[in-house]
């Protein structure tokens, strides 16, 4: 994203704005951490799993509940934001004005993917603190993997909005992303533990890349480049696609 679509005054606007959001803040900042403390709270899952390679179902929940902020500000938060502000003549008001509108673009995907990024470390602390999850053992590449994937995330978010002609119509696109991006993450059966054919076939969306990924530096490897490619694919393909397809009015 260029610093010169970022404009100071939009950018402090809409972090205002979304901090008077209670949904946004519950969603993306703390229900992947409250998630994780439900599930470590299941004695069962604090212990070791020979079907998860030794590791323990807390273990693994950890990089599942990273994406869960992840597709929540990217599908649920940004497109009804974005889309209201269109339906209701924001975008075309500041046509007219110095501002333009993709410094609202820009500052939404900021605010929407810095939440995010919060959200995963508050994770990461819930998880080491609480569970004795081990911190990442290749930080470089998890925070790789875990910036590709705010990027993946907010690719698509921008999908839906630029598809999306109201709000009811974009929360309802959102909804119906929600649910398979939720599964490819590994939130019903983590990835590393689906059957060898259905894995590989989750691996190639951009939330089952990034589980793998993410997983893989967590345990002390490099991500798979395999995986960090799939989710570069996916951002690329979609920020040209929504590139195409986005109207300000």
């Amino acid at each position: 994203m260029s610093t010169a679509l970022i404009n100071p005054a939009v950018l402090r606007s809409e972090f205002r704005l979304f901090r008077r959001e209670p949904g946004s803040l519950f969603w993306i900042l703390l229900f992947p951490s409250l998630l994780l403390g439900i599930l470590g709270s299941v004695p069962s899952f604090r212990e070791a799993q020979d079907g998860l390679g030794g590791l323990r179902t807390v273990d693994v929940y950890v990089p599942v509940s990273v994406l869960i902020a992840l597709i929540m500000a990217g599908v649920q938060a940004m497109p009804p934001t974005l889309t209201g502000y269109r339906e209701n003549g924001i975008l075309r008001r500041l046509s007219t004005t110095p501002v333009r509108p993709p410094s609202l673009l820009a500052a939404q995907m900021l605010v929407n993917g810095l939440a995010a990024v919060a959200s995963a470390l508050l994770t990461l602390t819930v998880g080491r603190l609480v569970y004795d999850v081990r911190l990442p053992a290749q930080p470089a590449g998890y925070l790789l993997a875990l910036l590709l994937a705010v990027l993946a995330a907010l690719s698509l978010g921008a999908v839906v909005s630029a598809r999306a002609r109201t709000t009811k119509i974009a929360t309802a696109i959102g909804t119906a992303v929600f649910f398979p991006m939720m599964f490819c993450a590994g939130v019903w059966v983590p990835v590393q533990a689906m059957p060898d054919m259905l894995a590989r076939v989750v691996e190639c969306t951009p939330f089952g890349a990034a589980a793998r990924a993410l997983d893989e530096a967590a345990a002390g490897s490099w991500p798979g480049w395999a995986h960090l490619g799939v989710l570069a694919a996916w951002t690329a393909v979609l920020s040209v696609s929504a590139g195409r397809w986005f109207r300000w009015e």
